[in-house]
């Protein structure tokens, strides 16, 4: 009798801190100045356990002409179309957490490359992405949101 209900009471701790440990799925990435939706990004783990994010698709918006290729961006996306460019390179998941570090990510309408943390929330439906450079504190934050 003891025995379930101390089974029953740490079931009952951890059931409001479930970890989903996969951001694998198609996102919506959410400009964090405009708050308008900007691309549908691709979000896979590699063979080595590390994540990549890809565009699938550029959302179009109200008086805005999508720029077609990273123009100012450094070897190897010079010159490549956005469209299909992997934007995400290197994430990995911090074990029994919903964080994953040490990722780069690139803007390729800036061209600015950043160092990259993700939180997935508890429902697993939202990500908040921190880019950075050096600093996380000197950084900035978006929002993507689970499309499938």
């Amino acid at each position: 009798m003891l025995k379930s209900i101390l089974l029953a009471v740490s079931t009952l701790c951890f059931a409001g801190h479930s970890f989903a440990e996969d951001i694998s799925g198609i996102w919506q990435q959410i400009d964090d100045k405009s708050g308008a939706a900007k691309a549908i990004i691709s979000i896979q783990q590699d063979d080595n356990n590390s994540y990549t994010g890809k565009i699938i698709k550029v959302t179009p918006r109200p008086g805005y002409t999508p720029q077609k290729t990273c123009n100012k961006c450094p070897a190897p996306y010079t010159n490549q179309p956005i469209l299909g460019m992997e934007i995400i390179k290197g994430l990995k998941h911090i074990k029994g957490t919903n964080n994953y570090e040490k990722g780069r990510i690139i803007d390729p309408l800036s061209g600015k490359m950043y160092d990259a943390k993700i939180r997935l929330n508890s429902t697993g439906k939202r990500l908040t992405i921190r880019a950075s450079i050096g600093v996380s504190v000197l950084g900035r934050n978006q929002t993507w949101i689970r499309l499938d």
